[in-house]
């Protein structure tokens, strides 16, 4: 999937602003970004479900959204709110998306049980959608958007009204379908989960500040992480924020994590900022997280305009 100025304005409102996208094969590409950063925007834009203002996308070698509806009968989707019958059973509801896909009736009642076993559905095929929990829910979706073997996946916030041993499930699972040849594009607000994406790209508000594997993109940050060790942190944290060079000071537990800019300040002058307030502390460089490099490249735009500060339906319908 290859995605080159990609654009989409809803009057003044640049949502989506001037992206490139590459999107390997067989691996799980991340999107993470805050509510209305562009991440749906973009994805609606690339499977063909809403046109963009400008620039060009070629998804599984075909131009979108000029061919658009020969793309959707080779890809799944699969939202962050749960969009299937709740009044059918699990079983029902597959046998209605096998048939909106138009599967031959006996491939598609081998590919459900297929389904039935691989999502542990078995003792549940003849309950009803609605009765099931929210982690239930979430793979009864993923076994509907897998039904006919696309190639390609997209996932838009799939995770986010779940239990962390669901979410850590539902991950095993997309690892198992990546191994067997689908390409997965999942966006994300979650840092945990950004960390098992092959590569991943930061969008904030619709521009794209970051691309790169995780390994990649925090060891940009070589360092510019401090970890503080101190008994007054708030006192700490307030001093330490008023230095030059500092961006962040997040406290974490009993510690401060600080995060500097690409001219980093050094840990002697943070001590001594720190000893003139009558605040004892000792600092030492941390490993870099994709914590601290969202909070890095989002620093740059942190100062939105009015246009900025609007945040379109579309983003998050």
């Amino acid at each position: 999937m290859r995605a080159r100025g990609l654009s989409k304005h809803f009057g003044s409102l640049k949502a989506v602003d001037d992206v490139d996208l590459t999107v390997p094969a067989r691996q799980i590409y991340g999107f993470l970004g805050p509510n209305g950063s562009g991440k749906s925007t973009s994805i609606r834009m690339l499977c063909g479900l809403l046109t963009p203002t400008s620039g060009d996308i070629e998804v599984l070698g075909l131009q979108i959204p000029a061919q658009a509806e020969v793309l959707r009968q080779r890809i799944g989707y699969m939202t962050q709110q749960f969009s299937l019958f709740t009044d059918l059973s699990v079983r029902e509801n597959l046998e209605f998306l096998s048939a909106v896909q138009n599967m031959p009736v006996r491939n598609a009642r081998a590919r459900i049980e297929e389904l039935l076993a691989e999502f542990q559905f078995e003792g549940r095929a003849d309950q009803l959608a609605g009765t099931m929990s929210g982690g239930q829910k979430q793979r009864l979706a993923l076994a509907g958007a897998v039904i006919h073997k696309p190639e390609l996946l997209f996932l838009d916030e799939p995770t986010s009204a779940v239990d962390p041993e669901s979410r850590r499930d539902f991950w095993e699972k997309l690892f198992e379908l990546a191994d067997a040849g689908t390409t997965i594009l999942v966006s994300t607000h979650y840092m945990d989960e950004a960390e098992r994406c092959h590569r991943l790209a930061i969008l904030n508000r619709g521009r794209l500040v970051a691309d790169g594997s995780p390994a990649e993109l925090t060891g940009k940050l070589d360092g510019r992480t401090l970890l503080v060790e101190t008994g007054r942190q708030r006192s700490a944290r307030n001093v330490l924020l008023s230095q030059p060079g500092v961006i962040s000071a997040a406290q974490i537990g009993n510690s401060l994590r600080l995060l500097t800019t690409e001219d980093p300040v050094s840990a002697e002058e943070l001590r001594g900022a720190l000893r003139a307030e009558g605040i004892q502390a000792e600092i030492a460089p941390v490993e870099p997280s994709l914590e601290d490099v969202f909070v890095a490249v989002t620093h740059r735009d942190s100062d939105p305009t009015p246009e900025q500060r609007a945040s379109p339906r579309e983003e998050n319908s």
